[in-house]
């Protein structure tokens, strides 16, 4: 038996159906079709994923819905609740202070590991990548394992404070103990940043360095004035990730202390994830949203601002 085509061909021997068409484009237009062709599951996903949301929460914040029924105008009420909710106040007071402890200690503590990394002994790799392995730890398991580190009676950190004679600490029972330990929680995680510098202090030219020595400059020395200022962008964009992602905390809020004790780790995240899905007040939720939003946006436009200048591009 012999296949047939349904497709007839042209003069030229080429298909007219089909993707045909093809042939008859310019190498340029066929080279930009196969460009929109491959960032189309970005597009498709941007628009889904984050344009489409972002509108809906613009339309739900002068709106009253639980998801169930229709959603009720209810114009600026939303905004009126929100200057008088004290727990929105109590959770941007916590989100607040967790961003400007745990930002500086972790882009010290990533700074510093890196250096400590961005040395050429042997076996460094299987130190890269123990300091590394936290960061791909899932959340959860990540929230387990804290969990039992601070758990009063038998935590890994009160063996060792009453091994050394000091009094057990109630780090998940005290509001105040509570924020702190979601602080040394974070630094748990600063593998990633740790690997964005040491790719960039291994970029630095050893002629820099080389330079320094003969006019007599030590460690530290070298440290300020040729890596500091020479890591200048990448610190700047640590910093700026960082940020973000601390106003963004909730994993650990939500699994380890659920907000609580006495909502002294009620992140502003989780208070959204609270109003949206568990008191079904998505229009005030969508208000809360709005407000993280413009408060990073607010906070990357000051860092952009004023420290913006500082950093140091080799090729500017």
């Amino acid at each position: 038996m012999t296949a047939t085509s349904s497709t007839a061909p042209t003069a030229g021997g080429r298909p007219a159906g089909g993707f045909g068409w093809l042939q008859n484009l310019t190498l340029s237009q066929r080279r930009t079709i196969t460009g929109y062709l491959f960032i189309s599951p970005f597009i498709l996903g941007f628009f889904l994923f984050f344009i489409l949301p972002a509108l809906t929460a613009v339309y739900l914040v002068f709106t009253r819905w639980n998801m169930i029924a229709e959603p009720q105008f209810v114009g600026l009420k939303n905004f009126e609740d929100l200057a008088k909710d004290a727990l929105f106040w109590q959770s941007l007071k916590v989100t607040s202070i967790y961003t400007f402890a745990s930002v500086p200690l972790g882009l010290t503590m990533s700074f510093l590991l890196a250096l400590l990394i961005n040395t050429k002994i042997r076996g460094i790799a299987f130190f890269r990548t123990i300091y590394y392995l936290p960061s791909i730890v899932p959340a959860v398991a990540n929230a387990v394992l804290w969990a039992w580190i601070f758990n009063t009676e038998f935590g890994l950190l009160n063996v060792v404070l009453r091994a050394i004679g000091l009094n057990k600490v109630k780090w998940l029972q005290e509001p105040g103990w509570a924020l702190v330990a979601m602080i040394v929680m974070s630094l748990w995680g600063v593998g990633s940043a740790m690997i964005v510098f040491l790719a960039g202090l291994q970029g630095i030219p050893d002629i820099y360095y080389e330079a320094a020595e003969i006019d007599g400059a030590g460690r530290w020395q070298k440290l300020r004035y040729i890596t500091i200022p020479v890591m200048s962008p990448v610190i700047f964009f640590n910093l700026i990730m960082g940020i973000i992602g601390s106003f963004q905390v909730f994993t650990a809020g939500f699994l380890i202390t659920d907000g609580g004790p006495q909502n002294g780790t009620l992140f502003l995240v989780l208070y959204i994830y609270r109003n949206a899905f568990e008191y079904l007040n998505m229009g005030y939720a969508a208000v809360l949203s709005w407000v993280l939003f413009g408060i990073i946006a607010i906070f990357t436009f000051l860092v952009f601002k004023y420290y913006g200048s500082q950093v140091y591009y080799e090729n500017v």
